[in-house]
């Protein structure tokens, strides 16, 4: 069986960006525009804190997935990919977080 993982899961929200299908949540959220997918990115966000912070494991992990959907559905909507998100945290190891933190706030003063 394949892996399933999120460059999966990306090329299908591509292709279901694409379809005009009236049936596919994927094609009307892309149909609605970004300011829709960002608020289900938000919704989605909080629903996964209250999930965490109830300890709730399945609904942790229905919710993650959640999450994880409408995130790359807005990174898609942007024009920006997954390898994009993953190389700027591939960057980010060559030095511990809390120097890459400290790194960030110096360049926005």
């Amino acid at each position: 069986m394949t892996r399933f993982d999120l460059s999966s899961l990306e090329a299908v929200i591509a292709a279901r960006s694409r379809s005009g299908d009236p049936n596919s949540w994927t094609a009307r959220l892309f149909a609605a525009g970004m300011e829709k997918a960002a608020k289900k990115l938000g919704e989605e966000s909080v629903e996964t804190v209250i999930a965490a912070i109830a300890q709730d494991r399945k609904a942790l992990v229905a919710e993650s997935a959640d999450l994880l959907y409408h995130w790359l559905v807005v990174l898609a909507l942007a024009g920006v990919t997954l390898d994009e998100v993953m190389a700027e945290l591939q960057s980010r190891t060559a030095r511990s977080g809390v120097e890459e933190k400290a790194s960030r706030k110096k360049a926005q003063t």
